[in-house]
């Protein structure tokens, strides 16, 4: 058995924050939303769920907004190394270490120091 509970939603277009509302509603995806209430259900839901969210982690918006800061700035270096032609590109530093020229008498000479360590 459905349950339906009717209300009215009343929008007084000389308030800013009613108006913009009421713009929201007429562009509304009609193809993701198919009515009115489906929309403002889902907007309803999604505010709450967010203010308790943020009141049990208090953290929640900083962190997101850090994480968009993080992305937005990921992005824009990688747009930008698009146009940095491939010659101007650091070359990776190599992984096997550089050996410094030693001689015989060297590597004796730290074996026996070594060697006296004990």
């Amino acid at each position: 058995m459905k349950q339906i509970y009717t209300t009215t939603l009343r929008l007084n277009l000389s308030d800013e924050d009613d108006r913009r509302a009421y713009e929201y509603l007429q562009k509304m995806d009609k193809k993701q939303y198919h009515s009115y209430s489906k929309a403002i259900v889902t907007a309803i839901n999604d505010y709450f769920e967010r203010k308790n969210n943020i009141a049990t982690d208090p953290y929640l918006e900083t962190r997101e907004k850090e994480d968009a800061f993080l992305r937005r700035v990921t992005e824009t270096i990688e747009k930008s190394l698009h146009y940095v032609p491939a010659t101007m590109l650091p070359i990776a530093p190599s992984t096997i270490p550089i050996q410094e020229n030693t001689t015989a008498d060297d590597e004796l000479s730290a074996a026996l120091d070594f060697a006296d360590s004990f």
